[in-house]
């Protein structure tokens, strides 16, 4: 089967004066065709360099992507050059950031900013661009769309600049829309409003979607299967629901602990993950959640598990993998699951 997008042992390196940061360890995925990807874990861990890396994006120096493929409609896109990069950048995959007072120019007006990228690889006349633009704030839930094509982004609130966002990463129907925890800087009710907005996106358009957040409460609803980074790794991977029902590696079960829930049977604390995140600047040469994980045995700082296939479709990289299981599994049957 041929993959819309596949992640093939991506390694991304920044060399810095206080040594290499070892930021993205080998990480693999790939994406169907309007198929939903999560990727989850702290931050630090990985994810945003990961999907930085897929777009070119990697500020070099010091970053550099020192192995692996990213193979997209049969393209390595780590072979492009800058050009041809560039043309596939925000034309074929497209991204939302996580501020997006940071991503947008605060000089220039939003409608500039929209229709730079369709006259660019869409070809487009400023007038037809101009049209499109005001169409697309629309589908985003933009009131009175053509009257805001003259203002500049401080004139929006900050719900409003994520909609802009959005609607400048589909200007050119991309096939793949990654978004990088572009709720993370909204209150709760907003939040709500655009993840609902990029499903219904999602659904119009068909295009492919990936997810970055957090927060494992956000992606239930919202992707079909999930990617849990730590350390540059990726730790689990599976459908969303059966990575719920059947969570499989300590530091995934540790992040469904700390969620609050709001249906326990018995008012609960939450439980947070104990330690810190590990230092990026030291290649591992044992599991790198084994000094916070509290099933670690003398094999876990031996060696680094792999990512191996413990259910259908199910891939976990731990050494106990069946005891989290378990635990997991008690704790759902007793009501803790969150």
């Amino acid at each position: 089967m041929t993959h819309l997008l596949e992640v093939r042992n991506l390694e991304t390196r920044f060399f810095t004066e206080e040594g290499v940061v070892h930021a993205v360890n080998g990480i693999s995925y790939t994406l169907d065709e309007g198929e939903s990807l999560g990727i989850v874990g702290e931050s630090g861990s990985g994810k945003s360099v990961g999907v930085l890396s897929v777009m070119g994006l990697i500020p070099t120096p010091p970053g550099r992507v020192t192995a692996g493929e990213v193979i997209y409609r049969d393209r390595d896109l780590v072979k492009l050059s800058p050009a041809e990069m560039r043309r596939v950048r925000g034309n074929e995959i497209a991204m939302v950031f996580q501020d997006p007072m940071t991503s947008l120019n605060p000089v220039l007006t939003i409608g500039r900013q929209m229709t730079e990228a369709m006259e660019l690889h869409l070809g487009m006349d400023a007038e037809t661009a101009n049209k499109r633009a005001a169409e697309l704030l629309s589908l985003v839930g933009l009131p009175n769309a053509a009257d805001r094509l003259k203002d500049y982004p401080h004139q929006f609130s900050g719900g409003q600049r994520q909609r802009v966002g959005i609607a400048m990463a589909l200007s050119c129907n991309p096939s793949i829309l990654i978004a990088d925890e572009p709720t993370t800087a909204l209150d709760v009710t907003i939040q709500a409003q655009i993840i609902d907005l990029v499903k219904r996106l999602k659904e119009k358009i068909g295009m492919a979607v990936i997810w970055i957040t957090h927060d494992l409460g956000v992606v239930a609803s919202m992707v079909e299967k999930v990617a849990v980074m730590y350390a540059g790794f990726i730790v689990e991977m599976s459908p969303v629901r059966d990575l719920y029902e059947n969570t499989s590696h300590p530091y995934t079960l540790g992040l469904l602990e700390s969620l609050p829930k709001v249906d326990a049977k018995s008012k609960q604390r939450l439980i947070p993950i104990n330690g810190l995140p590990p230092d990026l600047l030291k290649e591992p040469d044992h599991c790198p959640f084994a000094p916070r994980c509290r099933y670690a045995v003398d094999h876990c700082w031996q060696e680094n598990p792999p990512l191996k296939l413990v259910a259908p479709h199910h891939y976990t990289a731990c050494w106990r993998w069946e005891d989290a299981h378990r635990d997991a599994q008690q704790k759902m049957a007793r009501g803790e699951a969150a």
